[in-house]
């Protein structure tokens, strides 16, 4: 790329080093200006990562120096900032979800379409060597025809560990919110769209206190579903087992395991860029450790610089924002379907992201 791709940073909470860290390797990508409601902050995490530039949200927006935005601000500014950074004519990569609920989210979708500009979404993480080994595996009919899958995110919250943990207990937030578009992209990624859901939800603990520092004492009122358990009905038959929980102190489940008619597949934590991947062929017993065929050494960042890349080149980018939005469908739906008591379709749908080619160095995209 003869001109880097400038891009600037909005929110500069603790999210932010993970992706100056994991843009380096980019030389496509420069991140040129930083944002945030604490213009203290903004100017200390310019002045760590040695970025010219800290100011005001606005300020950010309105610079016709910047191509792009990364949104790192909490769940419920996420579609208001993409909307801002759009009208300025900004491309906008934005942390998950992609929005708090599907009409917001395709407010956005339709407001990047009608400017000319792309929006992609977090998670990255199924671009790593973990995910895209299973995706190879899966594409080369390794397990053959995929007929179930399982997905368990279980922990009990993150007022123990997080600075500011009462996002995640409010709207947008919840283990479905906060963590299902992890293992949902990653089943998205591996096995397709979702045609239906039905689900039941419950909030078992009406308020949170605080033990980590510096809030500890402090009481949370928790305004979301903290345990949702369901199944997903996949476009091409497969059935998959979802449960999302705040609630449970320990767990001994696996996090994704996806099962053919031809062996299953161990897939690992897809909040990770690596881990195991283990097959089990059909007529055997015993589960095999397979080498990654993919770099498990990339990091957050490389879903925008694999669309700053895909505007270069003029192709489509993996983590286009119909499949965030497709995910907050999904996600949606989950509560729907609990307090209908019945099967909730679902109304959108995407194309399962390109793999990424096998083999390919820290810093390449294609």
């Amino acid at each position: 790329m003869a001109n880097p791709f400038r891009v600037g940073i909005v929110g500069c909470g603790k999210i932010s080093n993970a992706y100056f860290e994991g843009l380096k390797p980019y030389a496509g990508v420069r991140i040129a200006a930083v944002a945030d409601l604490d213009p203290v902050r903004a100017h200390a995490k310019a002045a760590e990562h040695g970025v010219a530039k800290a100011c005001a949200t606005d300020e950010l927006l309105a610079d016709p120096d910047i191509d792009g935005i990364i949104n790192l601000t909490i769940p419920g500014s996420h579609a208001s900032v993409n909307l801002a950074a759009i009208a300025h004519g900004k491309h906008v990569y934005v942390e998950k979800p992609w929005a708090l609920d599907r009409t917001e989210g395709a407010r956005v979708i339709e407001a990047a379409d009608l400017r000319g500009v792309r929006a992609g979404c977090a998670p990255d993480t199924f671009l790593g060597g973990g995910i895209q080994t299973c995706r190879r595996l899966i594409d080369d009919g390794a397990i053959g025809e995929p007929v179930s899958a399982t997905a368990f995110m279980c922990g009990h919250g993150h007022e123990s560990w997080h600075p500011s943990p009462e996002f995640y207990y409010k709207r947008g937030g919840g283990p479905m919110f906060d963590m299902g578009p992890y293992y949902l992209t990653a089943l998205v990624n591996l096995i397709g769209p979702i045609r239906r859901v039905a689900a039941s939800v419950r909030t078992t603990f009406p308020t949170r206190t605080i033990t980590s520092e510096p809030l500890r004492g402090d009481v949370i009122t928790v305004d979301t579903p903290t345990h949702l358990a369901g199944t997903v009905d996949f476009s091409n038959g497969a059935i998959g087992t979802v449960v999302m929980s705040f609630d449970v102190w320990g767990n001994n489940l696996p996090r994704i395991e996806i099962h053919g008619t031809e062996g299953s597949l161990s897939v690992p934590d897809p909040n990770t860029f690596g881990g195991v991947v283990r097959l089990l062929k059909a007529g055997t017993r015993e589960w095999i450790d397979l080498p990654l065929t993919h770099s498990d050494k990339v990091g957050r960042g490389i879903g925008l610089a694999d669309l700053a890349r895909a505007i270069e080149v003029g192709r489509p980018h993996r983590t286009d924002a119909s499949v965030a939005q497709h995910v907050v469908d999904v996600m949606q739906a989950f509560e729907e379907s609990s307090d209908l008591g019945q099967h909730i379709t679902i109304g959108s749908t995407c194309v399962r992201p390109a793999p990424l080619p096998a083999g390919l160095a820290v810093g390449e995209l294609d």
